[in-house]
């Protein structure tokens, strides 16, 4: 059994990583891999992150063939699902179907921090953004 100590939103042991690399479109964004990462937990087939979208950053819009299963837990923001914008707030849980375009905004005046669950083993993102 393992036990991550949060203090706030951020949990003990657990670096912050860059959400992405340089020349995706987003900005403000830290990933934190939760659990299914360490070789340790091999027997789980998906990871657990936390992402925090600083106040007026987004995440990449995308899609892929993978699911997510995301729970807001912090602040306020907006959630892209195709071309649907719903407003989302600490404690609503989010669906992002496979290839649906998505993309989570902090573009309400505060940050916003989501639980996201994903399968291990996944195909890459592909930018739904035009050129």
């Amino acid at each position: 059994m393992k036990v991550l100590r949060s203090r706030g939103f951020r949990w003990h042991g657990v670096e912050p990583r860059v959400y992405k690399e340089a020349g995706h479109s987003h900005g403000g964004v830290t990933r934190h891999l939760l659990l299914g990462g360490a070789p340790d937990q091999a027997a789980l087939s998906f990871e657990t992150r936390y992402l925090e979208v600083e106040a007026g950053g987004h995440t990449s819009l995308e899609y892929h063939q993978h699911p997510h299963a995301v729970v807001v837990i912090r602040g306020r923001g907006t959630v892209v699902l195709d071309r649907e914008h719903h407003e989302v707030q600490a404690f609503d849980c989010v669906y992002v179907a496979p290839n649906e375009v998505h993309q989570f905004r902090a573009d309400l005046g505060e940050a916003l921090g989501f639980l996201c669950v994903v399968d291990r083993e996944r195909d890459r993102p592909v930018s739904a953004r035009k050129p």
